[in-house]
């Protein structure tokens, strides 16, 4: 799998280096993302000290976590998912089925979009100045938590995806709920201890935006408890294995141009 993976990974970046102009509109759009969202932040807190016990530093991990995981969705997930909607509305899903590979591997890895990776990049810049800021020394068991925490949303998130896009197997447009996730994942930018009971439980358990953003942000400041992770572990793997049951059932009502 790995193997194919960066197989892939090299096709799509020689792809991509063809247009190199396209990295600095992306640099420029995740820049302008960013700065709007730390002015929104500021405005926050020029009315209070904290937001649901959580600092203004403290948020800004929470936002480097969520543009860095935007920046992973955008470069990898959301890129297959919409062509994979395509193909199955086209009926050019063939040629995925017909290697001998996994086809929901390679339905999974065959697009990239090189330049998302910049908000990876960016996040990654503003999580670090976020701990440095804190000024807290981050244990070998936080940053562990945080990787395993990050791993588990990501997966959580493509389950997501996997199952949303799946949908087109029996309704012909699904392009309205997918721009409906990205409206939703804009609310991962705070922690969802902000929102209603109603709110947080849909972002949670519906689209996991919590486990995704919130959870590898609190392993970073100190707030996950081993019951979270353990809960996020049994989700990912629910999620993913119900994933795949979705996809199953939804290629047994495809009907390609062989069929």
């Amino acid at each position: 799998m790995f193997r194919l993976m960066y197989h892939f990974f090299r096709i799509g970046a020689m792809n991509e280096l063809q247009y190199r102009v396209n990295f600095w509109i992306q640099l420029l759009q995740s820049g302008v993302a960013l700065a709007v969202g730390l002015i929104s932040l500021a405005l926050v807190f020029s009315h209070t000290t904290d937001l649901a016990g959580w600092s203004q530093t403290e948020l800004l991990v929470v936002m480097g976590v969520h543009i860095m995981m935007g920046g992973l969705i955008g470069a990898v997930i959301q890129p297959n998912m919409l062509r994979l909607m395509e193909d199955i509305r086209e009926g050019t899903l063939d040629f995925a089925l017909t290697k001998p590979e996994d086809a929901q591997i390679m339905v999974s890895v065959r697009e990239i979009r090189l330049w998302r990776l910049v908000d990876v990049i960016l996040g990654a810049i503003l999580l670090g100045t976020a701990l440095v800021l804190l000024g807290d020394a981050i244990g070998p068991l936080q940053a562990a938590g945080f990787v395993v925490a990050t791993i588990f949303g990501a997966l959580m998130i493509y389950s997501f995806w996997i199952m949303l896009t799946s949908v087109a197997f029996w309704v012909v447009r699904v392009d309205e709920m997918l721009n409906l996730f990205e409206g939703i994942y804009a609310a991962g930018r705070w922690p969802v201890g902000i929102y209603p009971g109603w709110l947080r439980g849909l972002l949670t358990f519906l689209v996991p935006i919590a486990f995704a953003v919130t959870v590898p942000a609190e392993a970073l400041t100190g707030r996950l408890s081993g019951a979270t992770l353990g809960l996020a572990a049994l989700l990912a793997i629910g999620l993913l294995g119900l994933s795949r049951l979705v996809w199953r059932i939804g290629l047994r009502q495809y009907g390609g141009a062989s069929a």
